[in-house]
């Protein structure tokens, strides 16, 4: 047996010890590995009401059209609901595919590149059309009455899209910014993107006039929520793996330039402009200690990958125990103006959006089985 090897086989022994500790529901030491708190930071998002979506999971996005109703979201079995207020509940509005007939559980992975995942949702307001991120079929879009949606960009550069993830959209200059997650792993395999430390994200944009889609960036790490500032001078990317938020100039002296707009204290998601062109990051998880050994060094995410555990074991791991809401407000520059949390998970957790509208944050989870709203003043 070659001293490799042996490295190796006493390294994975020691993982799996480390896990089985942490999965032991008896073991204190849990603790050692919860994420740190923040400071300033107010406990306050247990506050929030919850709106279940009936027979659905994950309202991942949430968007209002250009009269103002909604909100509409995307939920795990590819259909986009529309919410008509507490007399009439959610109600269908789009479908990203016709293939529907398998499409009934609220929850079946492995029925999503059948059914559609749609993500990231955003209404063109000068037409009333809602635009589509659909993680398996591209971007996609339909007309203010719903229904079939229709595809838009189904490839980049003669590839098919893999993982499409979120969107903003200039309408002075008729573009959309999207993300493309990952080249390699698609969207029921997200744990293995981000365990694998896959850096094969893109972010790029799509030109409605002559129907172009140009790659901006690339070799992003989980490139995730998009979001363009007041002024349009730089668009922010989401880099969920690396906690980042990372900004593209797209005018100015440093047009073409990118640079790192904020460092985050967990795994960003979505990123929301409010009426006042500050951002809104919602935070699926923060990171602990566990999560950071995991993702400075490569081989842990990989002999995780190899163990006998489920998707909720793993994830557990990752987000150092049990999950709670975390929103955090940027100011312009990328400056910490606000964060929020329900520290222990009363209300609302794993978040995925934060949708500021009317004095009230809208708050999506990809994994939830409610929306959230709480009022900011």
């Amino acid at each position: 047996m070659d001293s490799k090897f042996r490295v190796t086989i006493a390294a994975t022994l020691a993982v799996l010890s480390i896990i089985l500790g942490l999965l032991n529901p008896a073991n204190k030491t849990v603790s050692l590995f919860a994420p740190s708190t923040i400071p300033g930071s107010h406990d306050q998002l247990h506050k929030a009401e919850i709106i279940q979506v009936t027979g659905a999971l994950g309202p991942e996005s949430l968007a209002f059209d250009p009269n103002g109703e909604g909100p509409y979201t995307g939920v795990a079995d590819g259909r986009i609901l529309k919410w008509q207020g507490p007399a009439l509940g959610w109600t269908d509005f789009a479908f990203t595919t016709s293939n529907r007939k398998e499409c009934f559980r609220p929850f079946a992975p492995e029925m999503e590149h059948v059914c559609g995942r749609p993500l990231g949702l955003r209404f063109e307001k000068k037409t009333g059309n809602l635009y589509i991120a659909d993680a398996y079929f591209g971007l996609q879009v339909v007309g203010p009455a719903g229904g079939l949606a229709t595809q838009v960009v189904t490839e980049v550069e003669g590839q098919p899209l893999c993982f499409t993830n979120d969107m903003d959209i200039d309408e002075h200059e008729d573009v959309i910014y999207f993300t493309d997650t990952s080249r390699s792993f698609q969207r029921r395999q997200f744990m293995s993107s981000i365990l694998n430390l896959d850096k094969t994200g893109r972010l790029l944009k799509y030109n409605k006039s002559n129907k172009e889609v140009t790659v901006l960036l690339d070799d992003l790490a989980f490139a995730n929520g998009v979001a363009l500032s007041n002024d349009r001078s730089f668009v922010l990317v989401a880099e969920t793996t690396t906690c980042r938020i990372v900004r593209l100039w797209l005018h100015g002296p440093n047009a073409g330039k990118s640079d790192i707009f904020a460092e985050l204290p967990g795994f960003p998601d979505n990123v929301r402009r409010n009426s006042k062109g500050e951002f809104w990051v919602a935070l699926h998880a923060k990171k602990g200690l566990f999560a950071r050994w995991i993702l400075s060094n490569s081989w842990v995410g990989n002999t995780l990958l190899r163990l006998p555990l489920s998707f909720k074991q793993l994830h557990s791991l990752l987000i150092g125990g049990k999950a709670h809401a975390t929103a955090i407000k940027l100011s312009e520059e990328g400056k910490v103006l606000e964060v929020l949390e329900d520290s222990e998970g009363k209300t609302i957790r794993i978040i995925s959006e934060v949708e500021e509208k009317d004095g009230k944050l809208w708050i999506g989870s990809v994994l939830m089985p409610f929306v959230g709203i709480y009022n900011v003043h």
